[in-house]
């Protein structure tokens, strides 16, 4: 998960600073009637759209990521009487990891609406005085995004060790019930309630 985490979050990140490369190449487009610039103003529309997207993507990677090995976690630990100490760790990583995700997509919901606010193509009155919050904000908040998917990180490292020390714990009380277990040093790790889980 760490790597496929890793690789989505600079995906969105370049997107945003490609995005927001563009926007300040254009500039101001209240007044502008070439074409040519105009569509680089559509361009730079569809770009910011294409970014939020991502990193409301990458952050719902993490919710989904903290939501599934949860439950994972806690039928686990309950099928084969582990410490509870277990779920409460897992529970911990994820209370640690939501907030940032939570805070990551608010902030992308923002930049499109001072983005909205400030387009002149909405033919809204007023939309020029929004040109430079939705500059400031804009680069604000992707400093902001970017710091919030940093921020993720451990928590999702440390979920990845718990589920390491779960299946080693299931190893353990399979061979000492004499059960079967999986050889040590595969991919694939132990066969659990809810079937194997791959590393990642």
């Amino acid at each position: 998960m760490e790597r496929v985490f890793t690789r989505a979050a600079l995906f969105a990140l370049t997107l945003l600073a490609a995005t927001a490369v563009l926007g300040l190449w254009l500039g101001d487009l209240h007044g502008v009637t070439e074409p040519a610039v105009l569509r680089w103003g559509t361009v730079h529309r569809l770009s910011g759209v294409f970014a939020a997207l991502s990193v409301v993507l990458v952050n719902s990677l993490t919710v989904t990521y903290f939501i599934g090995t949860g439950r994972w976690c806690r039928e686990v630990v309950e099928a084969y009487g582990l410490d509870d100490k277990l779920i409460a760790r897992s529970a911990r990583l994820k209370r640690g990891a939501f907030p940032f995700a939570l805070l990551g997509t608010l902030a992308v919901v923002a930049i499109v609406a001072l983005g909205g606010a400030a387009d002149p193509a909405a033919g809204r009155r007023g939309s020029r005085d929004w040109v430079t919050p939705h500059l400031i904000g804009g680069l604000g908040l992707a400093a902001a995004i970017a710091w919030c998917f940093q921020a993720q990180m451990p928590a999702i490292r440390g979920q990845q060790r718990l589920i390491d020390d779960i299946v080693e714990e299931v190893r353990r009380e399979r061979l000492a019930r004499g059960l079967d277990v999986e050889p040590e040093g595969r991919d694939a790790a132990t066969t659990t309630v809810g079937g194997p889980i791959q590393r990642s």
